[in-house]
């Protein structure tokens, strides 16, 4: 067995790829928010491969990661003890493995240790990307409105304490101070590059920063609107958590003891709007697609695959299943989620350049059948209150737009309401996990008196429950799952096309 480190690279089995790059000459350049595996299986593994490119003008973009949630204590001390490198293992769905270790994070900072040594590093001119992977509720806005209106408590010290001089301590306070400091010292504002799933997560960064700093200094916000860029990106790869049981397989199929190897599958795709402030890395050169518009690539991602994570796993867990393998390959769950793509979600689409759009579903049933990745129905769902309005919802609103079908996404958002109800159907007791999850609960326990009660829920809804035809096929789908169970409720829904 062999300690993952700087010192051990070379004593590394054969069929492990290393570091090609002197990472001892590599200078940050990116500064990254949220430092989860999804991060290190996409964005810093393009880093990788970037600073593996022939020439020294690529040093100058080594990765700095940012943790500022009390649970990111255990990413500082896992990449601490091991030169800050991990081992990415992927699989494809005809089961061939590869590895690789990756080393494109140089330094990793954990903000609550010292909030001015990370303003310190975003300030720094020498940082020419601050990049972010912090979930959909990470940045305050509301998808109902669209406006800025925050809950999270460390956004919300930061409105009242930076004004007063106050270090800052969540991602937005730390950007916005770091602005106001490059901006203050006449340098070049740095790229603000969100890679969360959210529909225009560019626009929504841009939308979270201006109004963060317009209660901080609203000419910092004018000076933010005019000379910050907020590239749109889409990126696709799944990538559960983390496991003991992934360790374990790191260490007996490649001999490496790694406290947080990443595991995912092998498909790949990161689609970049190519607007920066202050250059970036050839990421063409790399794998990465840039161009002028993402909005038709990420809205396929969102509508079929973030939505289908959805579609299957609240109908999964009710009716007693944990895996997305599990679900997929049932031919009953298999249709459904084939129905929902082909006949709710595409007709929402419109033509993605390159992307043919057939192949593109079936290959999504192949990757979500891999039982290589061993993704948890649960993990999908954590926050539904945050994916469904983005993934889900805009599917329906423009179904209900034109006269499409919705049968399939109002069975969805019923499972969901019995779900947040917390017992499957076969009486076992399920665990919602949701940062709005007391109102869900109490928006659900009014379904009793009031069918479609849940539907009003303004937060998440907005003014769509209010529609008479979704009220009336979420009612009807509700009360099918409350007589006859989710699996009975699916064959209904498919049997009747």
């Amino acid at each position: 067995m062999t300690q993952l480190s700087d010192a051990t690279l070379t004593d590394l089995d054969e069929r492990v790829a290393v570091p090609a790059y002197d990472r001892s000459a590599i200078r940050p350049g990116i500064v990254h928010f949220g430092v989860g595996a999804f991060h290190r299986a996409h964005g810093a593994m393009f880093v990788d491969r970037v600073l593996g490119l022939p020439g020294d003008e690529h040093a100058s973009w080594g990765l700095v990661g940012v943790g500022t949630l009390a649970g990111d204590a255990a990413m500082r001390d896992a990449l601490g003890a091991q030169d800050r490198l991990y081992t990415l293992v992927t699989t494809s769905p005809d089961g061939e493995v590869e590895a690789r270790v990756v080393g494109s994070i140089v330094e990793y900072l954990f903000a609550p240790d010292d909030p001015e040594v990370v303003l310190a590093r975003v300030s720094d001119p020498s940082t020419r990307i601050v990049s972010l992977t912090i979930t959909e509720g990470g940045y305050g806005v509301t998808d109902a409105t669209g406006a800025f209106e925050p809950s999270d408590g460390a956004t919300l010290a930061d409105l009242d304490g930076l004004p007063a001089g106050a270090l800052p301590q969540s991602p937005l306070g730390f950007i916005t101070a770091a602005l106001r400091a490059r901006r203050d010292a006449g340098a070049v504002p740095f790229t603000v590059m969100s890679c969360d799933n959210i529909q225009g997560n560019g626009h929504v960064a841009r939308t979270a920063i201006l109004a963060f700093a317009e209660r901080i200094d609203p000419a910092l916000a004018t000076w933010i609107g005019a000379e910050v860029r907020f590239p749109n990106s889409m990126v696709d790869r799944i990538t559960p958590a983390t496991t003991d049981e992934q360790r374990a397989f790191v260490s007996e199929r490649f001999g490496i003891d790694d406290r947080w190897p990443v595991l995912s599958e092998s498909f790949e795709q990161w689609v970049l709007e190519d607007d920066f402030s202050d250059g970036r890395p050839p990421y063409e050169q790399v794998g990465v697609q840039l161009v002028g518009d993402v909005e038709p690539y990420e809205l396929m991602k969102l509508r079929l695959l973030n939505a289908s994570h959805q579609a299957m796993s609240y109908l999964g867990l009710l009716a007693g299943e944990t895996y997305v393998h599990d679900v997929c390959r049932d031919e009953l769950f298999s249709r459904f989620l084939l129905g929902y793509m082909h006949e709710e979600a595409r007709p929402t689409l419109a033509p993605v350049p390159g992307i043919d759009i057939d192949a593109y579903c079936a290959e999504l049933m192949r990757r979500f059948g891999s039982e290589a990745i061993k993704d948890t129905l649960a993990r999908q769902i954590v926050d539904g209150s945050e994916r469904i309005p983005k993934f889900l919802l805009p599917v329906v609103r423009e179904q209900l737009r034109t006269g499409g079908g919705i049968a399939r996404s109002a069975l969805v958002l019923a499972a969901w309401s019995r779900f947040i109800e917390g017992v499957g159907d076969d009486g076992q007791e399920l665990a919602p996990v949701d940062r709005r999850l007391a109102e869900l609960q109490s928006a659900v326990a009014q379904e009793a008196e009031r069918p479609g009660a849940f539907l009003d829920l303004q937060v998440v809804f907005g003014d769509l429950g209010s529609d008479a035809r979704l009220r009336e096929a979420f009612i009807a789908a509700r009360t099918r799952l409350a007589d006859v169970g989710a699996r009975v409720a699916v064959e209904e829904v498919v049997a009747a096309g």
